[in-house]
């Protein structure tokens, strides 16, 4: 990454950064430097405003120089290409320009690309967005009970259950084009405590909490199943991200609420919750024995 001004606040971010993956990761043995990682996904892998933003990046896709791609590559010396892209879905993975300087992301890889993280789903059929603004409308309107679930019932679970084949697809196309790498399909944290919400940080009544965390794990299971049915191995963030959902307190969350919410998007992963994303993926690289 190039930056204009040595010594500038975004320096000196970025070097603090490295130096807190390089503490938390020790580095591996020497020549898996040439080893070539390729981030594809939403903004869960981005992470729009958390700063300092990566300067390679389109600027609509609003990514962060310290994601969770940075610092596993920082933390396994490996050569990062990173393509992920706020508001990204599955077909701008595969298929589709999301902007005229950002192809589709599978254009990064090669035949000699040897690590693949993949983070999407939550936006195809506007899922995340949709469910979001449902149900804080509707909970607007009657904050008691499950206002959110008694007018939207499984219509987002079926959604997702629909874009199973596309996922999988996805996953085999990195396969076809990059047959040498190993694919780590990366899951969503959890969002939302099921145990209630957190109005007014969070808008939501305790019973659509609840809805709105069965949702994600059906998302995240649908995830898992399609990796595990296309040769990828499935890395579980929620479980660690339990108890550091968006309505717990600043320096506990990895998620930011709707409001204050000031050092991530609203619902999104903080410079925490991309620190700990990094120690999930980062272990299931070296699980899977790559280094």
């Amino acid at each position: 990454m190039k930056l204009n001004v040595l010594g500038s606040p975004a320096t000196v971010l970025l070097a603090a950064a490295a130096a807190a993956a390089a503490a938390l990761f020790p580095l591996p043995a020497a020549g898996a430097a040439d080893d070539s990682y390729v981030a594809l996904g939403d903004s869960y892998t981005a992470g729009p405003n958390v700063a300092p933003p990566d300067r390679m990046a389109s600027s609509g896709c609003a990514r962060s120089a310290v994601n969770y791609p940075h610092l596993v590559a920082s933390a396994l010396a490996l050569q990062l290409d990173d393509r992920s892209c706020t508001a990204a879905k599955t077909e701008n993975v595969t298929t589709t320009a999301q902007f005229p300087d950002q192809p589709a992301q599978i254009t990064a890889l090669t035949s000699t690309t040897k690590v693949v993280t993949l983070g999407i789903g939550g936006n195809d059929n506007n899922t995340f967005r949709n469910l979001v603004a449902a149900c804080i409308a509707t909970d607007s309107l009657n904050f008691t009970g499950t206002p959110c679930k008694d007018t939207y019932g499984s219509t987002f679970v079926d959604n997702i259950h629909a874009d199973a084949p596309v996922i999988g697809a996805a996953i085999a196309k990195i396969h076809q084009i990059a047959p040498a790498a190993k694919v780590f399909v990366v899951g969503y944290p959890a969002i939302i405590a099921r145990n209630g919400g957190c109005h007014p940080q969070v808008p939501i009544t305790d019973g659509d909490a609840a809805y709105i965390d069965d949702i994600e794990t059906e998302l995240n299971t649908v995830l898992r199943d399609q990796a595990q049915l296309n040769n990828a191995a499935y890395v579980d963030t929620y479980t660690p991200s339990l108890g550091h959902d968006a309505c717990k307190l600043a320096g506990t969350r990895w998620i930011e609420p709707v409001a204050p919410g000031q050092t991530a998007i609203t619902l999104h992963p903080n410079a925490a919750g991309m620190r700990a994303d990094a120690v999930a993926v980062t272990a299931a690289i070296r699980n899977a024995r790559f280094t």
